[in-house]
C-alpha cells in the first residue's frame, strides 16, 4: 500500500488551502512503523515546515506574505495508507529519510 499525508495551511484569518501528497512503498515498510516516524517529526504532534520536508508550500500566493499574521507551518491533516497510485517523486522511504535530518 502506498501512504498519503494529507495537510492544510491555516492563515490567521482561518483561510485554509488543502494538498496531499501520495508516496509509493516499494519495500512494504509496515503503516505501523511509518506512522509514529512521521508523527515524531511533527511540531506539537501537528505541525510542520513544508520546505524542511520538500513538500509544496501551501501559503496564498495570490496575498503578501505579512510577518505580522503569517507563518510558515502547516498542519497535517491525515497519515493513511492507500491503493491511490504514487504523485510524488520520492518513495515514502526517501521522504522518511529527509524528515529525519535536522533543521537549524
Amino acid at each position: 500500500m502506498n501512504i498519503k499525508l494529507s495537510y492544510l495551511y491555516r492563515d490567521a484569518s482561518n483561510y485554509k488551502q488543502f494538498h496531499e501528497v501520495v508516496f509509493a512503498n516499494p519495500n512494504d515498510i509496515p503503516f505501523k512503523e511509518i506512522l509514529p516516524l512521521i508523527r515524531s517529526r511533527l511540531i506539537d504532534g501537528c505541525w510542520f515546515i513544508a520546505k524542511d520536508w520538500n513538500l509544496p508550500d501551501m501559503h496564498f500566493k495570490e496575498y503578501d506574505w505579512d510577518e505580522e499574521v503569517d507563518h510558515e507551518w502547516h498542519e497535517v491533516e491525515s497519515i493513511v495508507e492507500t491503493a491511490e497510485a504514487e504523485v510524488q517523486a520520492v518513495s515514502i522511504e526517501d521522504f522518511l529519510e529527509i524528515i529525519r535530518r535536522p533543521v537549524f
